[in-house]
């Protein structure tokens, strides 16, 4: 049974961040390109305290398909790390940044003693992922080359954008992650899963009316929607790392989630699946709730 803090944070925090269905998709569009708009780029810190006593940044240029993208090199002072986390943030291809995801990002630092990237790439509705999907993997190659171990990771969209982007390194052959980590990943944008409706009914956060139009936007056209580079679950999955991927059942991309689990086991490919009943979407971000907590110590005994 999930807990008291669970249970509060389910119910608050898609209050919060307005959740709900759109009006339509032309306002939904208009919405974010305004917001697009009044945004600065930069590591959104404030949730992490002491950040600047106990890490050091260093901002790097990323050319793109459309100019250039930071992306954000977070180490621990007074530390030589071995290993690198280059890490895709969530926010349905349509939000940046969060401070959440830099909070738990430092966890995994402290605890790994690793590096953590944190490309800020750009988003819908503006830009499709041929924005930026070679830029990232070249820059994810260069990570691989030099250190020890990289884990690759995601949550929700960047979930989907990490295992993207293994499925191209994996097809260009040369450096490899040697971890993946998929936290509630979108790795089908076409929606075809026959549960993801029934599964949105009982999910506070995500709504299907946002996450197709997104997917629209994302893809670029509906020819693209289908593409590994897009819909990673739909691709070839043999040959990529062992990965670990969780997800909870009140959550509308957990059909994805067991597609993906399916067609992995049909490739010959080493994915442990956590799926948790009646928690919400990305729980292991979510913080003061011991399920978060649960999920932390199963993914640093995965990536020791």
């Amino acid at each position: 049974m999930p807990s008291r803090r669970h249970q509060f944070l389910a119910w608050a925090i898609p209050r919060m961040r307005g959740a709900g269905e759109i009006a339509s998709p032309e306002a939904e569009k208009a919405r974010l390109e305004a917001w697009h708009r009044t945004l600065e780029p930069r590591l959104p810190t404030q949730a992490v305290r002491g950040f600047e006593k106990r890490f050091s940044v260093v901002t790097e240029s990323v050319p793109g398909g459309r100019g250039t993208f930071a992306s954000y090199v977070v180490t621990p002072r007074h530390s030589d790390p071995r290993t690198t986390v280059v890490y895709l943030h969530g926010g349905g291809y349509v939000a940046g940044l969060d401070p959440f995801h830099v909070r738990y990002l430092t966890r995994l630092a402290d605890a790994l003693d690793a590096r953590v990237v944190l490309p800020d790439y750009p988003v819908a509705p503006e830009h499709t992922w041929r924005d930026s999907h070679h830029a990232l993997a070249d820059l994810t190659a260069r990570w691989a080359t030099d250190s020890e171990r990289l884990v690759l990771a995601g949550d929700s969209a960047g979930g989907g954008y990490a295992l993207a982007l293994a499925l191209t390194l994996r097809d260009r052959g040369g450096p490899q992650p040697d971890r993946l980590l998929l936290i509630a990943p979108w790795v089908d944008l076409t929606t075809s899963t026959p549960e993801t409706h029934e599964f949105s009914v009982r999910d506070p956060w995500l709504f299907l009316s946002k996450l197709e139009s997104y997917a629209g936007w994302w893809a670029g056209s509906p020819d693209d929607l289908a593409r590994p580079e897009v819909s990673p679950a739909l691709g070839e999955l043999a040959g990529l790392p062992p990965t670990l991927m969780f997800c909870g059942t009140r959550d509308t991309l957990a059909p994805g989630c067991r597609l993906l689990e399916g067609r992995a086991a049909e490739a010959g490919w080493d994915l442990a699946y956590v799926e948790v009943a009646d928690l919400v979407h990305v729980y292991p971000l979510l913080p003061w709730i011991p399920e978060a907590g649960d999920a932390l110590a199963r993914t640093l005994e995965f990536l020791r």
